[in-house]
């Protein structure tokens, strides 16, 4: 089973919901856009958009390298919220799962994001981020491939 999501270029829409704690949980809308270049490299533009609330758009530009067995990757984010992050990931049957850490961060930030393969065009996606020992945020959404 090939992975679409990431492995190959591509946009994508997202629909769902952001949870941050003790809030209540607001819809959120995103678009992705997947390229690719030579020597294994790739890109990854989005933006999130938070509906009826009054949280600014989260934007992100991440640049990473497969590794030569196309299982694993890592990747350098330049994120609107957290700043310069560095991450690393595995490929598996049915899921991209990553994880990540924000550099210098005293607040010792991290995370994970598991895009769960259910089509072609369609994955689950899953994401928590944590601050210090404790969760702090959690996305969870579908992301649908648009076009060809």
């Amino acid at each position: 089973m090939a992975h679409t999501f990431l492995m190959e270029p591509g946009r994508w829409v997202l629909t769902g919901h952001w949870l941050e704690r003790g809030q209540t949980p607001q819809p959120v809308s995103g678009k992705l856009l997947v390229g690719w270049g030579e020597e294994n490299w790739f890109s990854l533009a989005s933006k999130l958009s938070f509906l009826g609330g009054d949280r600014p758009e989260i934007t992100q530009a991440l640049k990473g390298r497969l590794d030569y067995d196309g299982r694993r990757f890592s990747f350098l984010i330049q994120h609107s919220d957290l700043g310069n992050v560095e991450g690393e990931g595995w490929v598996t049957p049915a899921a991209l799962i990553q994880r990540y850490w924000v550099i210098d961060d005293k607040k010792m930030r991290t995370g994970f994001v598991t895009w769960h393969r259910h089509s072609d065009r369609q994955y689950y996606l899953s994401q928590g981020m944590v601050s210090g020992s404790f969760l702090t945020a959690t996305l969870e959404g579908t992301l649908q491939r648009q076009g060809a």
